[in-house]
């Protein structure tokens, strides 16, 4: 087999990553696949730097990685940009996980590196096998054909230029080469999702099919490319189906009816506006319902309306209908926020109104978080199975007028679950047999 050296000098003459002469600015974290890329650039006479972020994560073992990249490159005369990020203050801050705030900070920061000291381009050391994994992610997440594409070759400035190296070929150059590098140990559990994906899915699919990683990313370099011709038919569909009207589209459903391949192209309509692959039936269903039924996205609403599916822009800060449709989840409306998360049946039940305990097991998804109206009904908590409309509570509860008007109530398979702020229902309460809950907490805005 042609040697690795070799095949990344024919790789990266066949895409063109850069001119010759550009210099390129390496994301090396100093684990086995980016010491690689280092090393097959100095060997390939590149002109290069590299950028090493420690993320301040795992103590000693961040410093040791920063010094391995830092002695590498002295030792080879590399430019070298280090940086310590603040992650755990970042995620308080930005209420995100680890892996989602680590991946702003360093493409931020990359990105900064590049500009100021005019790099033409970032290299990732993303490899065949991370193209497998991404690809099968997204194959059960439903993401359609954009997402088994891949990781992408080039990305606006971000280059990936080891996608054509399995991870065996890679440890095997580093063994034979004696390239330095260190392991992060959180890679071997299966905290995250690509890792159990890594250690559970792929290794029994190279089990049966040898060459598996080979051929998966065989398939979608041709999958890449049907993907600009799939892409120009829905965008052909696009300007014959969706006519704007002011902020809003319109959509005949008579035409949309007509069309072949139904719930694709209703996924690639409605996927610009926020609506998920989930949604594609009930986008569907409308087609055949009466006016005035709609549904939602996070952003926009579709309304079937005469002859017409009204597509408009709707800011989640001021709709009175959001679908909750994966947990943990926050949303917003005019006046409360509303985190959404699964959790262990507590020893104590909090006595807050603002936060609600439910049965997790008693829930249908979607959950809809709405405003009440007219004709809601519940079983208030505390009372057995007595019926009661909400109009009917409030006159009891003497809430005012203002106070009800913006009155929400969470709605899961067209039951109230709980009228937000107020009252739980006696279908959804917890019992001894309660293993989880789903806990939500409303706070003002």
């Amino acid at each position: 087999m042609m040697n690795l050296l070799q095949r990344f000098k024919d790789n990266w003459h066949k895409h063109l990553f850069a001119k010759p002469g550009d210099k390129i600015l390496l994301a090396v974290s100093g684990g086995s696949d980016s010491m690689c890329m280092a090393d097959l650039f100095l060997k390939s006479g590149k002109s290069f730097a590299i950028a090493h972020c420690n993320f301040q994560l795992r103590g000693e073992e961040s410093d040791k990685d920063e010094a391995l990249v830092r002695d590498w490159a002295l030792v080879h005369s590399i430019p070298l940009y280090t940086v310590r990020f603040d992650t755990a203050q970042k995620m308080e801050e930005w209420k995100k996980g680890v892996q989602e705030t680590a991946r702003i900070l360093r493409y931020e920061w990359f990105e900064q590196i590049r500009e100021e000291h005019k790099y033409a381009c970032i290299a990732t050391a993303h490899n065949a096998n991370d193209n497998v994994e991404t690809v099968l992610i997204n194959l059960f997440k439903g993401t359609g054909i954009s997402g088994l594409h891949g990781i992408q070759l080039k990305n606006n400035a971000i280059i990936r230029p080891l996608l054509f190296a399995e991870k065996a070929e890679i440890l095997q150059y580093v063994s034979d080469t004696q390239v330095p590098f260190r392991e992060d140990a959180s890679n071997d559990t299966d905290n995250y999702l690509r890792n159990a994906v890594r250690h559970h899915i792929v290794p029994v699919a190279k089990e049966w099919f040898h060459d598996a990683v080979k051929h998966v990313n065989d398939t979608v370099e041709r999958l890449g490319e049907v993907e600009l011709l799939y892409n120009k038919a829905i965008e052909q569909e696009r300007k014959k189906l969706l006519e704007k009207r002011g902020n809003d589209y319109y959509i005949p459903v008579l035409k949309l009816n007509k069309r072949d391949a139904l719930n694709t192209l209703c996924y690639e309509l409605f996927k610009p506006f926020g609506f998920t692959s989930a949604q594609v039936p009930q986008i569907i269903s409308l087609l055949s319902s009466e006016s005035g039924h709609y549904i939602s996205s996070a952003t926009h609403r579709v309304i079937r309306n005469r002859d017409f599916l009204i597509v408009t822009h709707v800011s989640q800060q001021h709709s009175d209908f959001i679908q909750i449709d994966g947990l943990p989840s926050a949303v917003h409306t005019a006046h409360h926020s509303y985190s959404f998360k699964e959790e262990d049946k507590p020893a104590v039940i909090p006595g807050s109104a603002s936060v609600a305990l439910i049965d997790n097991a008693k829930l249908q998804t979607p959950l809809i978080l709405r405003r009440w109206k007219q004709g809601d009904y519940f079983y208030p908590l505390g009372m057995g199975m007595k019926k009661k409309k909400i109009s009917k509570y409030f006159i009891d509860q003497k809430i005012p007028l203002h106070e009800k008007e913006n009155v929400w109530v969470l709605e899961s398979n067209k039951r109230i679950v709980w009228i937000t702020g107020m009252r739980l229902d006696e279908r959804f309460k917890i019992t001894d047999k309660t293993t989880k809950v789903l806990r939500i907490e409303m706070k003002p805005v």
